[in-house]
Parts: C-alpha cells; structure tokens; sequence
C-alpha cells in the first residue's frame, strides 16, 4: 500500500508556470507507475499525464502535450508535473495515483492522492 500527498498547487497568471509534487510513503515507490489527474469543477476527472516505473515511458493528454512535463526522483519517493504556459483552462483539482503497471493513457489506479489545486487567472 502507498500513501500520495500532492502540493505545490497555487494561483497563477496565464501564461506563468507551476510545479506540482507528489510524495509517496514506502519503500516500494519506485515499483510503482505514477500518474497525474484533474477535475475541474461540475466535470469528470481526466487523465493529464502518466511515467513508467524506471522513467522509460511517458504519456500525456493531448490538452498539455508541450506545456507539462511528468517527472519522478525514485530516490525521493517523488513524482513532479511542471506545468508551464498555464490557461484558465488548465484550472482544476490535481490528483496523482500510482498503479503497479504502466499503461498509457490509463485511467484506472489502485491509488490516489488527495488533490491540490491549481488555479489560472485570465
């Protein structure tokens, strides 16, 4: 079992950037595939961006592809997105949840954190 805490959410300018942490308990961190979700309000949550267990692999939602980078320090136990070029679009809750398997594009994760949000003023 892993524990997922986010921060590093904020208010930000269009245009400006952000970086999201997630911090996992355990030992086993870096068996698991880490992923990052939102929600914004009155939506459904959607998948932002996905890496492999190694950093072998990643994945994204074609709304963030060359704005948002996924990243992971095994060593830290620590999975990042860096959010650059922000839209009000980009406004929402943001989750991260880690899976024992890598699949692109999944959306489906044995477990997740408890969200921190993001907000982007026009």
């Amino acid at each position: 079992q892993v524990q997922l805490v986010e921060s590093g959410g904020g208010l930000v300018q269009a245009g400006g950037s952000l970086r999201l942490s997630c911090a996992a308990s355990g030992r086993t961190f870096s068996s698991y595939a880490m992923g990052w979700f939102r929600q914004a309000p009155g939506k459904e949550r959607e998948f932002v961006a996905a890496i492999s267990q190694r950093s072998f692999s990643f994945s994204y939602a074609d709304s963030v592809k060359g704005r948002f980078t996924i990243s992971r320090d095994n060593a830290l136990n620590t999975v990042y997105l860096q959010m650059n070029s922000l839209k009000p679009e980009d406004t929402a809750v943001y989750y991260c949840a880690a899976d024992p398997s890598y699949r692109a594009y999944a959306v489906r994760y044995a477990h997740w954190g408890q969200g921190t949000q993001v907000t982007v003023s026009s």
